[in-house]
C-alpha cells in the first residue's frame, strides 16, 4: 500500500505466499582460516528447515547469479572488475588495488570470490523482482544481508552490497522502500547509499560506541531531501527482548504510519543474538524473530535477508525458526534428526535462552532514544511521492553464453576448520539444478496501476548440466519422435525429470523444472515444432509450443530467478 491510509499492524496469522531462494554452492566458500565469517552457515540453515518440513510450504528457488551489469548499477565499474579479477594467486601483484578497495584483512580474497558475490546478490535481486510481480508476500535470501559494502569499498566482510541492489529494484515498482537492520552493527553500507533521499528510509538497531563500524550516532538523521529519513537507535551492551522489543514495535509502528512503504526489507543479522561470538547483546531467538512476527503483520512485500552471525550453529536455528515465523508455522522446540545434529547439543533444541549478563540499557535511556526519534519522525508531515516517469527497464539475466566471463568457477570447498565456539562440519555437497530465467520487459511509469499495466511478452531460456546423478544421466536431446503427450501430462513429466535429478525429493517440493538444451528450445520454439525431451525417468514430447510456452511461463513463480524446487 502506497499512499492513501496509514499502515498499521493486523492479525499476523494469516498464511503467506513465500519464496525462498537457496544456492547449494554457497555454502561451500571459504574466508579463510580463522575467520569468524563462514558461508557453510547457509547449509546448516537449509539442512534444517528442511527437516522440520519447511520447504513443503514455501516456493524454493535457485538464484540465478547476477551479472557484472547488474552489481554495476550500484558498485563503481572499476571495483567490480577487480573483484571478478583478484584471486588468490595474484592478488601479491594488485597490493596498490588491495588497498584502494580495502581488500586484505576483514575482506580477504578467497577462491571464487567473485561468484560468491553473484549467488548472494543474484538472491536478493531474484527476491525483490518476485515482490515487484506480487508472486509472493514474502521473499527469503538468508545469503544475502551484507550491509557494510560500499559504492568502491568492501567492508565488514562485505564486498557486494545486495541489500542496496535489492532496493534499487524494488524502487522501480515502488514509491517508498522501508529498510530495517537489527543486525548488531550499524547498517552503514545501506545508509550511506541513501542518506540524501526520501525514497528510502533506513531504521538501524545497533550496538553503538567503541564497536565496528563507529558510526550510526542517534544524531544522523539523513540530509537534503532525506533528512528524517535515516533513523538510528544506538544501543548498549546486554539489551534483551524485552527492552528491545520496548523500542522496536513502538518507532516502527510510527514509521509504517507515517512512512506508509511500499516494500520493507528486514535484515536480520544473527549476530544481535545472546552468545555471538562478536555480539554483546543478550536477545533470544523468539525475541530477535520477533522482529519478524511483528513486521508479517503489516501485510506489505516483505524481503527477509541475512546478515551478521558467527555462532554459526545458533545462526542456522536463528533463521530456520525466522523461516518458520514467515510461512506461519509453529515448529516443535525438540529439533529433528539432521546432517548436523550433533552440533545443536547438549540440549538438542531450537531456541536460544538469553544469558544472565547484565543489561546496560536503562529504562530512562530507552525512553529518551524512543521520545527522540518518535520527535524526528513527527517532523514527516507529508508522504514522499515521485513525479509522473517512465519506470527503468527490468533486471535482465542473460543466459551464461551472453556473457562467458560471468560463467562461476567453483569456489574453495570449506574444509571443516572450526571457530572457537563452533564444530560444524563439511557435509557433501547438493547437485546443482537445471536453471532457468525468464524475462519481462516492460518500462511502465511508476504510478501504473496493475490494472492498466499492458501484457507483454515473456521470454523463457535454459541453460543445462547433463552431469551424472547417482550414475544416470539427467538428460539427453533425441532427434527422435515418440508419441506426443497430451497438455495434462506435462506437470507429470516435469515432476518425473526433476525426480531423475533429486531422487530423494518429497511429494510436497514444488516441481518447476524443464530440461532442455539451450539451443534445441530455442529451435522448438522458432518452428513451432514439435520438440522432444528424453530422459531415464520419462519422456516429454510438446505437440502445441503455444501451450507449451504458456505452460512454462505458469509455472515459473519470478522474473529473472532460477526455479528450483530443493528438498
Amino acid at each position: 500500500m502506497e499512499g492513501g491510509h496509514s499502515l498499521s499492524a493486523g492479525p499476523e496469522g494469516r498464511k503467506k505466499k513465500v519464496t525462498y531462494y537457496y544456492d547449494p554452492d554457497v555454502g561451500n566458500y571459504y574466508y579463510g582460516q580463522g575467520h569468524p565469517m563462514k558461508p557453510h552457515r547457509m547449509r546448516m540453515t537449509h539442512s534444517l528447515l528442511v527437516h522440520y518440513g519447511l520447504h513443503h510450504k514455501m516456493e524454493m528457488h535457485k538464484p540465478y547469479p547476477a551479472r557484472t551489469s547488474d552489481l554495476c548499477r550500484f558498485h563503481a565499474d572499476d571495483y567490480i572488475n577487480f573483484l571478478k579479477s583478484v584471486t588468490p594467486e595474484n592478488q601479491h601483484e594488485q597490493l596498490r588495488q588491495l588497498k584502494r578497495f580495502n581488500v586484505g584483512e576483514d575482506c580477504p580474497v578467497f577462491d571464487g570470490l567473485y561468484s560468491f558475490c553473484q549467488t548472494y546478490a543474484g538472491g536478493s535481486v531474484g527476491g525483490a523482482v518476485t515482490l515487484n510481480h506480487n508472486h509472493a508476500d514474502i521473499a527469503i535470501n538468508w545469503a544475502g544481508g551484507l550491509h557494510h559494502a560500499k559504492k568502491c569499498e568492501a567492508s565488514g566482510f562485505c564486498y557486494v552490497n545486495d541489500i542496496v541492489l535489492a532496493i534499487l529494484e524494488l524502487l522501480k515498482y515502488h514509491t517508498r522502500v522501508l529498510y530495517i537492520d537489527i543486525d548488531i552493527h550499524h547498517g552503514d553500507g545501506v545508509e550511506e547509499a541513501f542518506y540524501t533521499t526520501n525514497r528510502v528510509m533506513t531504521v538501524s538497531f545497533h550496538k553503538f560506541g567503541d564497536y565496528f563500524p563507529g558510526t550510526g550516532d542517534l544524531r544522523d538523521i539523513g540530509h537534503g531531501e532525506g533528512k528524517y529519513y535515516s533513523l538510528n537507535v544506538p544501543l548498549n551492551d546486554g539489551i534483551d527482548d524485552e527492552s528491545y522489543q520496548f523500542l522496536f514495535k513502538p518507532l516502527i509502528s510510527k514509521v509504517m504510519e507515517v512512512y506508509q512503504p511500499g516494500a520493507v526489507v528486514l535484515q536480520c543479522g544473527a549476530d544481535s543474538l545472546s552468545g555471538d561470538r562478536l555480539g554483546c547483546f543478550n536477545l533470544s531467538i523468539k525475541g530477535h524473530a520477533e522482529c519478524v512476527r511483528f513486521m508479517r503483520s503489516f501485510n506489505v512485500p516483505l524481503l527477509l535477508l541475512g546478515g551478521g552471525g558467527y555462532t554459526i550453529r545458533n545462526v542456522a536455528r536463528c533463521w530456520c525458526y525466522e523461516t518458520a515465523v514467515a510461512v506461519g508455522e509453529e515448529l516443535d522446540d525438540k529439533m529433528p534428526y539432521n546432517e548436523y545434529y550433533e552440533y545443536f547439543g547438549p540440549d538438542y533444541t531450537l531456541n536460544v535462552a538469553p544469558s544472565n549478563m547484565e543489561n546496560q540499557n536503562k529504562r530512562s535511556y530507552l525512553e529518551s532514544i524512543k521520545n527522540k526519534l518518535l520527535e524526528n519522525l513527527s517532523k514527516l508531515v507529508h508522504v514522499p511521492s515521485v513525479p509522473f516517469q517512465e519506470r527503468p527497464p527490468e533486471t535482465e539475466l542473460a543466459n551464461q553464453e551472453e556473457e562467458d566471463d560471468d560463467v562461476r568457477p567453483k569456489g574453495r570447498l570449506w574444509n571443516g576448520e572450526l571457530s572457537d565456539s563452533d564444530t560444524e562440519e563439511q557435509k557433501p555437497s547438493i547437485h546443482r539444478s537445471c536453471e532457468f530465467v525468464h524475462h519481462t520487459r516492460r518500462p511502465v511509469s511508476l504510478h501504473d496501476q496493475p490494472s492498466k499495466r499492458a501484457k507483454h511478452e515473456e521470454h523463457v531460456s535454459a541453460t543445462y548440466r547433463p552431469d551424472e546423478v547417482d550414475g544416470r544421466d539427467r538428460g539427453k536431446i533425441s532427434s527422435s519422435r515418440p508419441e506426443t503427450v497430451e497438455k495434462e501430462d506435462l506437470d507429470a513429466a516435469y515432476k518425473a525429470v526433476y525426480s531423475s535429478v533429486y531422487p530423494n525429493t518429497e511429494n510436497g517440493a514444488t516441481y518447476s523444472s524443464l530440461v532442455a538444451e539451450t539451443e534445441t528450445l530455442k529451435q522448438v520454439l522458432s518452428s513451432k515444432s514439435t520438440g522432444v525431451v528424453e530422459n531415464s525417468a520419462s519422456k516429454l514430447v510438446v505437440s502445441n509450443l503455444d501451450d507449451v510456452q504458456a505452460s512454462i511461463s505458469s509455472s515459473l513463480m519470478c522474473n529473472e530467478s532460477i526455479s528450483c524446487g530443493h528438498s
